[in-house]
């Protein structure tokens, strides 16, 4: 029997820098429904459920026409937000979707699923794709992860890693911030303690790292990392949408 795969977006109203982001306005749509329908249109996703603990984001959803599930409003992160509807969801394998990224590619869900089909595998994948900038590299706000020869994570960092030491030419990686997990692996993973190198570097994944768990790192080309914590974003992803418009109309 193939194994049923759910997304989840967490969605927050009161983000801090952007109070409302997700339902502001993009191209005549609240940037949650373009979330939204970008991830239903991934065939690898059996449901797509938007889960909030705001009765204007329920409201909003529903009218679009979207699937939605209050959780509770003690949750500290998305993803244990994901996580408590993965407990009430009968499932086999959970994607975590950001609700602030509009652009959201149905490949790219694809492409984090696919490791975790099947029996035997790592217990969550992540993204990553290829850093051509040294600026980018060296940004502590952009996530940097390194991978052994079977391409499982082996550390993520917001310092430059590998670290650029004497004329050596590696590959660096920018990770990309989509997860999928097994099941009963995130049920785990929500009641783990943070650990040490979790704290130090503000990263929840080393937390999996941290206690042996494997992550699949998987490279992609289609993502469009468009993701809207300021007002500055919104008019970015504006922008990007128009162009887009007139490219597609162009053809």
């Amino acid at each position: 029997m193939p194994q049923s795969v759910l997304g989840v977006i967490p969605a927050r109203y009161a983000a801090r820098r952007f109070p409302g982001k997700l339902l502001a306005d993009l191209g005549g749509k609240p940037v949650l429904q373009r979330v939204y329908e970008g991830a239903i249109s991934c065939p690898r996703l059996d449901r797509v459920v938007v889960a909030t603990d705001d009765d204007r984001i329920r409201a909003a959803v529903r009218a679009f026409g979207g699937d939605v599930v209050l959780t509770s409003s003690a949750h500290v992160s998305g993803t244990d937000r994901v996580a408590e509807v993965a407990g009430r969801t009968a499932c086999e394998v959970i994607v975590n979707i950001q609700g602030d990224e509009p652009f959201v590619n149905p490949s790219v869900l694809e492409q984090v699923v696919d490791p975790l089909i099947g029996v035997g595998g790592p217990d969550m994948a992540t993204l990553c794709k290829g850093i051509d900038h040294r600026g980018t590299f060296e940004d502590p706000n952009v996530v940097k992860v390194v991978t052994d020869d079977a391409g499982m994570a082996l550390y993520f960092s917001r310092s430059p890693i590998p670290c650029p030491h004497r004329e050596a030419v590696v590959r660096a990686w920018e990770h990309i911030g989509i997860y999928a997990y097994r099941r009963s692996f995130l049920l785990a993973f929500s009641r783990m303690p943070p650990g040490s190198l979790e704290q130090a570097e503000g990263l929840e994944q080393l937390r999996a790292l941290e206690r042996g768990h494997r992550i699949a790192v998987v490279e992609t080309r289609d993502h469009v990392g468009v993701s809207i914590d300021t007002p500055e974003d919104l008019e970015r992803a504006r922008t990007v949408l128009e162009a887009a418009r007139k490219a597609s109309a162009q053809r």
